[in-house]
């Protein structure tokens, strides 16, 4: 197991985000090692609507205002930045593309692959294996993922990304999940066919749903 560099998140989150799938999270917490695969990733650019950095940047004078919870998206690539929604949930993004140009890759779920007890202690709603880290609010829960995290550099421990050789067979792509802007982007990436992947419903069918709803 080989630690992924740096350089590896400097280029676009479109490229980041599929060759992500099939890497290790991993996390040194309480003596133990917290390890999961990643199978589902969602990549944002500056220029997008969902982007979490949107309106701190300007794309007409190509300036960035140096304050809000996104300015650290515009940060050195390969650093985690961690929010909250809902006032409960952690997300876990890693910054990518060269510093002062803004996007990310969120991780969305995990295959959880060593620590398992200490995640079952960790999400206790998790009835199966399944359940410990299929969902970005899930994953950080089951792996102690929480906002002094925010900045690490993921090449470093106590978290960081790995690699094992591991190179998944299909991957498929779907619009991003959850969101009200940018919804027909296919900017969500998951291992095809996974178990561990997340539950929800891609954004554009989402919205096409809720259409015919309300037009029956």
């Amino acid at each position: 197991m080989t630690t992924v560099p740096a350089s590896f998140f400097a280029r676009s989150p479109l490229t980041v985000a599929p060759e992500l799938l099939g890497k290790l999270l991993v996390h040194e917490y309480g003596g133990q090692r917290l390890v999961g695969r990643i199978v589902e990733t969602e990549a944002y650019m500056q220029d997008d609507e969902a982007f979490i950095g949107w309106g701190i940047y300007d794309a007409t004078s190509g300036l960035i205002r140096p304050e809000g919870r996104g300015k650290d998206l515009f940060g050195p690539p390969g650093r985690a930045y961690i929010y909250k929604v809902y006032r409960v949930h952690w997300l876990l993004n890693i910054v990518t593309e060269a510093e002062g140009r803004g996007s990310a890759v969120l991780i969305r779920a995990l295959e959880p692959v060593a620590g398992l007890t200490a995640m079952y202690g960790r999400r206790e709603a998790a009835k199966r294996d399944r359940d410990l880290c299929n969902g970005p609010g899930k994953l950080t829960q089951a792996l102690a993922i929480d906002r002094e995290l925010h900045a690490h550099p993921l090449d470093q421990p106590p978290l960081w990304a790995a690699d094992d050789g591991f190179v998944p067979e299909r991957i498929a792509t779907t619009t991003r999940i959850g969101l009200s802007h940018g919804i027909e982007a296919p900017w969500r990436y998951v291992i095809d066919g996974h178990p561990h992947v997340s539950p929800g419903v891609p954004s554009d069918v989402a919205h096409a749903r809720r259409r015919q709803r309300k037009n029956a």
